[in-house]
């Protein structure tokens, strides 16, 4: 049976992105792992001190997990087989242990898409995640609603298609959902138009024809506004992108296409490396 992992800090924007993977799980017949990793906290004083002893972190950690699980259960009237776990460490290295051991589908986690701290808080861990895990991640902005995946949108730069396209995840997730595929490239007066790009162009149609996409080429300054406005305009579902390792995240300041794409987009965005 496949299986979600979901992340959870127990903020609003996590509590909608388990209901989201919730629905997604019940569509795709995948049950759901709740995770949430709790950390000792420390008050730096010259001498650090604990507030809170270990044992009741763990305990608070453990209760609130497990009335997420309930509430859950409850709600999809036990259709979904729910499973709930709750570590001491790193927020991406025990993720990152989780799925070695169950090889999920995919981790949903949620993000904030307004500016100031409460965004950097909310959103570092999914894009550590994003940067540092090799397993699928699907980032669900706050608000999002699942109601099924009839079209998906693959954002491609037509660069190094064979290289940096993963084709079979690609399949795997359109035959799932029985979605329809789009190809998203945006560029604005040929600015990005390499020789080379005619021939990248019949390589990624070579790897994708079988699941006879639509190619969608987007006029506009802005990549990420650009693929944001068609994916709103053209009610799709779900945004691929592929946070290739020589462009995404060398910092987290750093701004990066993905980035902006995770903070930005009202559309939920999975991520999936080459």
């Amino acid at each position: 049976m496949k299986t979600l992992i979901v992340p959870t800090d127990f903020s609003p924007v996590s509590i909608n992105a388990m209901n989201y993977a919730a629905d997604m799980a019940l569509n795709i017949d995948a049950s759901l792992l709740l995770l949430h990793v709790y950390q000792i906290p420390v008050t730096f004083t010259e001498v650090p001190v604990v507030n809170i002893s270990l044992e009741e972190i763990r305990k608070i950690s453990e209760e609130k997990v497990a009335e997420l699980k309930k509430g859950l259960e409850h709600v999809t009237s036990g259709k979904l087989k729910i499973y709930a776990e709750s570590r001491l460490g790193e927020v991406t290295d025990e993720i990152e242990d989780l799925c070695k051991k169950i090889n999920p589908f995919a981790v949903v986690m949620g993000t904030k898409g307004s500016g100031g701290l409460e965004r950097l808080f909310l959103g570092s861990n999914t894009l550590t995640a994003i940067r540092h895990l090799t397993y699928p991640v699907i980032v669900v902005p706050p608000g999002a609603v699942f109601n099924g995946i009839k079209k998906i949108g693959f954002a491609c730069d037509l660069n190094e298609v064979v290289e940096t396209t993963p084709s079979d995840k690609i399949h795997e997730v359109c035959a799932m959902f029985n979605a329809k595929l789009h190809v998203l490239n945006v560029d604005f007066k040929n600015k990005h138009f390499l020789p080379e790009t005619p021939e990248e162009s019949l390589l990624l149609h070579t790897l994708l024809e079988d699941l006879d996409p639509v190619y969608q080429y987007i006029e506009h300054e802005d990549v990420v506004e650009g693929i944001n406005e068609f994916a709103e305009k053209q009610a799709i579902d779900l945004v691929i992108t592929i946070p290739k390792k020589h462009k995404l995240l060398s910092g987290l300041f750093q701004k990066s296409h993905t980035r902006e794409l995770v903070f930005e987009s009202h559309i939920p965005i999975m991520c999936i490396h080459e």
